[in-house]
């Protein structure tokens, strides 16, 4: 009876994952999963159940099986019938079709949102920015990433245009797993002060600077992934 999810890696011993009770709110399931999932304490090795999950995070397994299925959506979690629940392990190419994707959409996105902003709007993203930039300061890579996706997300929100929104939305999960799968410096490659400087040119209007910077940001995150960090990337 597999009560806990155990890796698939060389065990002397049989190394549980990590065992919470905390009994956190259900609504807060979500990002504690995907973080645990961007810090790689679950990870593409790893061997767990719905009721593993249920165990570590205090939950019931009808809100494990909500959220597993929602990062099925999002192309973290691979679900098949008859089959353990395993985390994604997207390649090379996967991952530059994503970062082309995301740069054409988020290009437009950007540019859309400069002609829609209001206050509210930029309260939103600098509440973003300013969780981001704590979980830097407090080292949780996973919160670090997950809040720079969502950034992004927000972001999209704002351009007014649904369908474009959510395109984006299936694009930067899988981004966000790529940037976890390799080394620890690529979590900064989506800093907080770039997302700074953005919301500083939305609140100006300034569409053209806006598109700029935008185009600059996701280079630098494809450079990144793409270029000499690639060699460090875990193997799938």
């Amino acid at each position: 009876m597999n009560s806990l999810a155990t890796p698939s890696h060389p065990r002397p011993t049989s190394t549980a994952l990590p065992f919470s009770r905390l009994h956190a709110p259900v609504d807060d399931l979500y990002p504690r999963l995907f973080d645990a999932i961007l810090e790689q304490r679950i990870d593409a090795t790893s061997r767990f159940t719905e009721e593993s999950l249920k165990q570590m995070f205090g939950v019931s397994r009808a809100d494990v099986r909500r959220v597993l299925t929602q990062l099925s959506h999002e192309q973290i979690i691979v679900l098949r019938a008859n089959h353990r629940p395993r985390v994604a392990a997207p390649d090379p190419e996967q991952t530059r079709q994503a970062l082309h994707a995301r740069r054409l959409a988020e290009n437009t996105l950007v540019r859309l949102a400069c002609q829609h902003v209001q206050a509210e709007d930029l309260k939103r993203l600098r509440a973003l920015i300013e969780y981001e930039r704590q979980a830097v300061d407090k080292d949780r890579r996973g919160a670090t990433i997950r809040l720079s996706g969502e950034f992004h997300l927000q972001l999209a929100k704002m351009a007014r245009n649904a369908p474009l929104a959510h395109f984006l939305s299936t694009l930067v999960p899988l981004t966000s797993l790529a940037i976890a799968r390799c080394t620890k410096q690529t979590h900064r490659c989506c800093a907080w002060q770039e997302h700074l400087a953005l919301v500083e040119v939305l609140e100006r209007k300034d569409v053209s600077r806006a598109g700029m910077l935008m185009n600059r940001h996701l280079e630098h995150l494809e450079q990144t992934l793409l270029g000499e960090a690639l060699e460090h990337c875990v193997a799938g």
